[in-house]
């Protein structure tokens, strides 16, 4: 490492005009991207202040990240935020036997928080140094309510807040609210159950953290509404909550046309799917911001081009469940803004576009409809589009310094002549080098501010373990935790001490 490099200080804006070099940069021209080779950037307090080759003005120190691709910060829409409870389904079916819906009993027994408010901000912390050791450097966080009382709560977004501060991370928060849920009556027969009053009790709470806490931390954190999942949200919820984003100068995420549950449930409470309901009722808009779409039809698509609706992509954890935007490059076609997501482990932001590659090819059934440029694009700029943000997802002066930088010289990747072909299909957040966010030093040779991410990892198992060690509670019978998550293979045990 370099003199000038280890003259960085993790978690802070180092003083004066900083340039940085690698042999690659991507810069930004007429609203789209450009590699410049043997590109710089400088930057302070913040801002970009330049973009291009032979900066002629002073600077307080230059960094070279040699064979490196200087890149803005990934941006994910829909970012793990909690110990990710989805991977305890991959090899475990029907996910209604799995603890994967409450059964009755449990919710007439009384749901209850399963983490402690200390595990809750625990796990928002080491989420978000995930994220940035991905080179993710804008984050709306996602996490699971299948093991919570009801929603998420102020207590852990504040927690949220100030780890975000801590650690460097641009974060979109408030806590998720809900209407209803889903209850498993008997094998295979799922309903929803509602509770409307709780849900507008939970958009009141949000509208309120929105309102405490946007701005703070140097503006790394602002408000996003979050309503947890279409087929648990009411019509008025989702009124009160279209307005109230219109109130505030916020977007709202809310997932749907993502599964068939939530398609079959839609259907049978509203008699269409769930983006033809929300369109008869005047609530699609460019500040919905919607993940997946990997059941929505030709309708439905048509609907989020027709009102300026975004995608979140979340490819992996999608193809993980056997389904796919179909598909990426028709989408676009449409003029439908994708934007991405990693919504699960790992929070793998270049993973995720090489899938996004794959299943757009196999569902087109052709390789030149989309290009690896495209899915980058979409963890960039269709992000920032997504957030209304045109100071974040590209390099170019007057932006926000959110930078990525990826090492090129990883002994995983082959040689190239393309460093974003390279990425895309060959990369891994494992070759992300150095993080800025804001200007600030966020993470630098695997290293963070505010958290030891070895340490935090141990203490990740043990807190996950106990999370699963209460499944039988929540699974229809209660099975023992053997018989819910089988082993791959027999295991045996040295039974000689």
């Amino acid at each position: 490492m370099s003199e000038a490099l280890q003259s960085l200080a993790l978690g802070r804006r180092p003083e004066g005009r900083t340039l940085i070099t690698a042999s690659w940069v991507v810069g930004h021209t007429d609203g789209s991207h450009r590699l410049l080779q043997n590109g710089e950037v400088v930057f302070e307090n913040g801002e970009i202040l330049f973009v291009g080759h032979r900066f002629s003005g002073e600077v307080a120190r230059r960094i070279d990240f040699g064979n490196a691709l200087i890149s803005p910060g990934l941006i994910d829409l829909d970012a793990l935020s909690d110990l990710d409870t989805t991977i305890l389904g991959i090899d475990n079916h029907p996910g209604w036997a799995k603890g994967r819906v409450w059964p009755r009993s449990y919710v007439e027994a009384g749901p209850y928080e399963m983490y402690s408010q200390e595990e809750l901000a625990f796990q928002k912390r080491f989420a978000f140094g995930q994220l940035l050791l991905n080179g993710i450097t804008t984050a709306a966080p996602i996490a699971s309510l299948f093991y919570r009382e009801w929603g998420e709560t102020v207590a852990e977004f504040d927690a949220a807040a100030d780890a975000a501060g801590e650690l460097g991370l641009r974060v979109y928060l408030s806590p998720a609210y809900r209407s209803g849920g889903m209850v498993l009556e008997k094998p295979g027969q799922i309903v929803p159950i509602f509770d409307e009053e709780r849900g507008f009790q939970g958009l009141k709470d949000a509208i309120s953290y929105i309102e405490r806490q946007t701005g703070r931390h140097g503006d790394l954190v602002r408000g996003m509404l979050a309503p947890d999942r279409v087929e648990t949200s009411t019509l008025g919820l989702l009124q009160r909550t279209d307005a109230a984003a219109r109130d505030l100068g916020v977007k709202f995420r809310l997932h749907m046309a993502q599964g068939a549950m939530e398609v079959d449930t839609v259907r049978m409470l509203h008699g269409s799917t769930a983006p033809v309901w929300l369109a008869k009722a005047g609530l699609l808009s460019d500040r919905m911001i919607a993940p997946h779409a990997t059941n929505a039809t030709g309708e439905d698509l048509a609907l989020y081009a027709e009102n300026g609706v975004s995608i979140v992509h979340c490819p992996l954890v999608s193809g993980r469940g056997g389904s796919t935007l179909n598909s990426f490059s028709a989408c676009r076609k449409r003029g439908i803004n994708i934007a991405m997501g990693t919504d699960t482990t790992p929070a793998d932001m270049l993973m995720n576009l090489l899938v996004g590659l794959i299943t757009c090819r196999i569902n087109d059934g052709a390789p030149d409809r989309v290009t690896s440029a495209d899915l980058f694009d979409a963890a960039t700029i269709g992000g920032a589009r997504a957030l209304g943000r045109p100071d974040l997802g590209h390099l170019s002066p007057g932006a926000r310094a959110d930078i990525a930088v990826f090492d090129l010289d990883d002994e995983i990747m082959a040689p190239s002549i393309d460093p974003i072909t390279t990425l895309v299909t060959g990369g891994s957040g494992k070759v992300t080098s150095a993080v800025f966010v804001d200007g600030r030093v966020s993470m630098l040779d695997r290293k963070l501010a505010g958290i030891d991410m070895r340490k935090a990892r141990v203490q990740a198992q043990a807190q996950y373990d106990r999370l699963i060690a209460k499944y039988p509670e929540r699974s229809w019978n209660n099975p023992a935790v053997s018989e819910i998550f089988s082993p791959s293979y027999p295991i045996e045990v040295d039974t000689h001490g």
